[in-house]
């Protein structure tokens, strides 16, 4: 697979003093997905708006299939963008909204063909028994679902999502997450997907990208993502994380009863905090434990418990539920660490 369908290179947008985008390079696949993920302010919703066209740039490049679209107008690029707000046409219908792209196109789609193809783009997002519906008909979920209809009936050469789950309760995002998968894995569309939702990010794209301050601190797939972070920043935003002060030497620490390594991108000697994942470390009742459980939390298969050391540093550790029996409040505690690497910073 081509790595290099899309291509942002060294792209960069400064707001008065604020650097949106600091010179910004990402490659895409054809039909990959790709997430950029960040706070606020991070960068990638500017990221976005410059491959639909709805950003120019102080400088840069954007190339979509070999061709260099960086000065190309926004309706003249082909691309599906589907927003956080739903933005459908209040009077029209479902298949009436996914058929008015089909209309603006340059070769003019005939009525029946558009109807043939808005019919078959509501039968994939499951909506083909809603197909002369308004808007204020349907669901929040549902609305969302003809947007992404909407955006996929001109078989665009990108499909670009902007936080397109934020404005839909916990149990309409996740379903609707996976539909959006389905979907572009079946379709084999290109796709670049921005959130500040890490469970989004990871557990719908290919491969995540991680900014900061206009900069990708680190793009990889998920697993690797996670486990290996290169920077501080990104073992920190992404997933949980229990700061222990330590002393590195040779590439490793001691803690927790084991000898940890150091991820690259750590401190190498000295005093330093490794950033360790609550679900590596296993908390067993001992009535000599070094440290207290302060709180235990229920979170269906998982339960999270919070223990306070003879130091006083609180450490969270994650475990499947059943195997947190009998650690209540006030228990004694000892702590065990996996051995996996760390990020030390």
């Amino acid at each position: 697979m081509s790595s290099n369908y899309v291509q942002l290179v060294d792209i960069a947008k400064q707001f008065g003093s604020v650097k949106a985008l600091d010179g910004l390079s990402l490659d895409i696949a054809k039909g990959e997905f790709v997430a950029l993920l960040g706070p606020s302010g991070c960068g990638k919703t500017t990221a976005l708006r410059a491959l639909a066209g709805l950003q120019e740039l102080d400088r840069g490049q954007i190339i979509v299939d070999g061709t260099d679209i960086t000065q190309v107008a926004p309706n003249k690029r082909n691309m599906g963008m589907v927003f956080q707000a739903y933005s459908l046409f209040p009077h029209m219908t479902a298949r009436e909204n996914v058929e008015y792209g089909l209309k603006l196109k340059a070769h003019k789609t005939g009525s029946d063909k558009r109807k043939e193809r808005s019919d078959e783009l509501l039968e994939l997002v499951g909506l083909n028994s809603h197909a002369n519906h308004y808007p204020h008909q349907m669901s929040g979920g549902q609305q969302q679902r003809v947007a992404l209809a909407r955006a996929l009936a001109i078989s665009p050469q990108v499909l670009l999502l902007d936080e397109p789950l934020s404005a839909l309760d916990a149990k309409v995002r996740t379903q609707l997450r996976d539909e959006i998968r389905r979907i572009q894995i079946e379709l084999g569309t290109t796709t670049l997907f921005v959130t500040h939702d890490q469970e989004e990010a990871l557990g719908i794209a290919d491969r995540v990208g991680v900014m900061r301050n206009g900069v990708l601190e680190q793009i990889a797939a998920p697993a690797e993502l996670y486990d290996r972070p290169a920077t501080a920043f990104v073992a920190e935003f992404v997933g949980l994380t229990n700061q222990v002060k330590v002393n590195v030497a040779n590439g490793s620490f001691s803690a927790f009863g084991a000898t940890l390594a150091t991820l690259p991108g750590s401190v190498t000697s000295g005093a330093g905090t490794a950033l360790i994942r609550p679900e590596s470390l296993t908390v067993k009742a001992d009535e000599n434990g070094e440290g207290k459980v302060l709180a235990s939390s229920f979170l269906g298969s998982i339960c999270r418990v919070m223990v306070s050391l003879e130091d006083g540093t609180r450490i969270n550790a994650q475990m499947e539920s059943q195997d947190s029996a009998g650690l209540n409040p006030g228990v004694s505690v000892n702590i065990t660490a996996d051995k996996v690497a760390v990020f030390v910073k």
